[in-house]
């Protein structure tokens, strides 16, 4: 793509782009629609964190939101870059977002409790070595989609055992928008010569972010909630200002 204006971070090194121009309205920000859009992502994060801070929630809890807000910023210097360093600052969160994700899904039933954490810690400080020094193209995707693969088993086991209906509809949004903002990625990368010769270009990569944090706020509500329910805290769903909602609990008084 030609730039619009001067580049202050120099020539495009990341091993993609996406279908957005570059520089067209900061020579300090290459792909603007594709860095404000992470905005949204770090709100709903923050006002996960102080609902799981606030309720006393389990520290994976908190380091799960705070992932969320790291991803969301790594995307921001990615997206305004376009540098292959800053790449790294994107992807490499997300691979240990999701093992987060996998530990959280999968230790409740973890007989050898300390076996997960080490072995995922591990994993993931193997692969943020390894990718510091190889530049992954589609191994990178095919590699996080199956860490994704291996979380969907255990939601949908989850969302079975549950019998609130709200928390069920946490589950039903979480789908959603994963099939909306999924719809939104493949749409830009497949069609992406098409939509360059539209009028207005309908950011189908921002779109991805504003869908995936709505995406990984539910997921992340609707896993509070079950891990409420197994430790006996009474969870129920409720919605701030009638709209957002999250995670309510009563603790036993001796807890």
């Amino acid at each position: 793509m030609e730039d619009a204006v001067s580049s202050f971070w120099g020539p495009v090194t990341s091993t993609t782009e996406w279908c957005e121009k570059n520089y067209v309205y900061s020579s300090y920000i290459a792909e603007f629609y594709n860095t404000v859009s992470n905005i949204p992502c770090i709100l709903l994060a923050l006002i996960g964190l102080i609902n799981a801070l606030r309720q006393r929630f389990e520290k994976r809890f908190s380091v799960l939101h705070l992932s969320n807000m790291i991803l969301a910023f790594g995307s921001m210097l990615f997206h305004a870059t376009l540098q292959h360093v800053q790449q790294q600052s994107d992807e490499t969160p997300m691979v240990w977002e999701m093992l987060l994700y996998i530990y959280i899904l999968y230790s409740p039933d973890w007989h050898y409790r300390s076996t997960m954490p080490t072995f995922l810690f591990l994993y993931g400080a193997f692969f943020a070595i390894v990718h510091s020094q190889i530049r992954f193209g589609i191994g990178f995707k095919v590699h996080y989609v199956i860490l994704c693969l291996l979380c969907i088993p255990r939601m949908y086991k989850y969302y079975i055992y549950t019998q609130d209906v709200s928390a069920k509809w946490l589950a039903k949004l979480y789908v959603a928008t994963l099939f909306l903002s999924s719809l939104c990625w493949l749409s830009d990368r497949i069609f992406c010569k098409e939509i360059s010769r539209w009028t207005l270009n309908p950011q189908g990569h921002a779109m991805w972010h504003i869908f995936m944090g709505f995406n990984s706020y539910f997921a992340n509500t609707f896993l509070m909630f079950c891990r409420a329910q197994q430790l006996g805290w009474s969870p129920k769903v409720v919605h701030f200002v009638g709209v957002l909602p999250y995670v309510k609990i009563n603790k036993p008084k001796t807890q």
